[in-house]
């Protein structure tokens, strides 16, 4: 049987979900029923990866030390991850410390196009002894080609692989099947994917992803996640065991872990609401759902509309003071058409 890792993002991404409001009991107690479950790979900290609690993105309720010490305590099996994205962490404040306390795997995300940031942060990792993957996010942004070019980077600077990240949920199974089977081709290292449920397909196009060569795939438990959420993790192991692939997890255990999470952190499962689809078909990162639905609100627009313009614009992560700009754009064009029609 062909082995599979999840990589759990549940910890990390869906903290996304709660504006990055994740409480030290619920990271405790989920730590502790994932490494009973015997998840392999469990992913800790801010919804932007480390360093990232600000006023931009949003503050953590916990610190990235306190979260990563709780974590480091618990598992012994199941192995340690970070997201990091260059920009928001440094390798100083951020990247050191997270070594210092333990972290088994550093996941250095960049935008589809700018691998070459990521250089430093995967030597240090490197030469300090921890695995190390690079992430491209907003990946349906670039074509097939352009994708293996920048993940030969991460390969040439050392990574031990690459996933390409579906940060708007804008895939179908078509685009992914295309896009990993021809970086599986040509690429050394491994190859993931980590998906978003925007279209009703993260299910779907993990298990194309795993059918066309990859042997990474992220989920989160309920699908907890950024916008309409992640691959629902329980979901990918049932299906995974009906078709024989290995992923060492119990289903059982998983299945706790999932109830366990709606009864402690989890408010509301992730749906794919009106906005989520607009996220989706206008390729505009997950993360921003809240923050859209807020300015709209604030604003009084509609919120599709700030999804239209920011998707015109290729709005990615980072970019968030664009929310803005886009209701007033938006708000002042409706007045003047509104004065010329009358």
């Amino acid at each position: 049987m062909k082995k599979i890792i999840i990589h759990d993002t549940t910890l990390r991404d869906g903290n996304h979900a709660i504006s990055h409001q994740l409480g030290a009991d619920s990271i405790e107690k989920y730590c502790k029923i994932a490494e009973k479950a015997g998840i392999p790979v469990v992913e800790v900290g801010h919804g932007n990866g480390l360093g990232a609690s600000s006023l931009q993105v949003g503050f953590s309720k916990c610190t990235d030390k306190k979260m990563l010490t709780i974590a480091r305590k618990i598992l012994k099996k199941t192995k340690l991850a970070v997201h990091v994205m260059p920009g928001f962490a440094t390798i100083k404040d951020d990247l050191t410390k997270a070594i210092d306390i333990g972290v088994d795997i550093v996941r250095v995300g960049t935008h589809c196009t700018e691998a070459n940031i990521s250089k430093n942060f995967i030597e240090f990792s490197k030469k300090n002894g921890v695995t190390v993957y690079g992430a491209l996010m907003m990946s349906h942004m670039v074509d097939k080609k352009e994708l293996l070019k920048q993940a030969k980077i991460f390969q040439e600077y050392g990574a031990s692989g690459v996933s390409i990240f579906d940060s708007a949920g804008n895939y179908i199974t078509e685009d992914v099947k295309s896009r990993i089977s021809y970086l599986v081709k040509n690429l050394s290292i491994n190859v993931g994917f980590h998906a978003h449920n925007n279209l009703g397909l993260a299910i779907a196009n993990s298990i194309t992803a795993i059918e066309n060569g990859a042997t990474v795939v992220d989920s989160s438990i309920k699908g907890f996640g950024a916008g309409s959420g992640n691959a629902q993790l329980e979901v990918l192991v049932a299906v995974l065991q009906r078709m024989k692939y290995q992923t060492g997890i119990d289903l059982y255990s998983a299945l706790d872990a999932s109830e366990l999470a709606m009864n402690k952190f989890i408010e509301q499962s992730p749906t794919i609401t009106s906005s989520a689809v607009i996220s989706g078909l206008t390729g505009i990162f997950s993360g921003f759902n809240k923050h859209i639905e807020k300015v709209a609100k604030v604003y009084d627009v509609d919120s599709r509309k700030i999804y239209a313009y920011l998707g015109k614009q290729k709005v990615i992560g980072g970019q968030e003071d664009k929310i803005v700009e886009a209701a007033n754009w938006i708000k002042n064009n409706e007045k003047t058409t509104k004065t010329k029609t009358k």
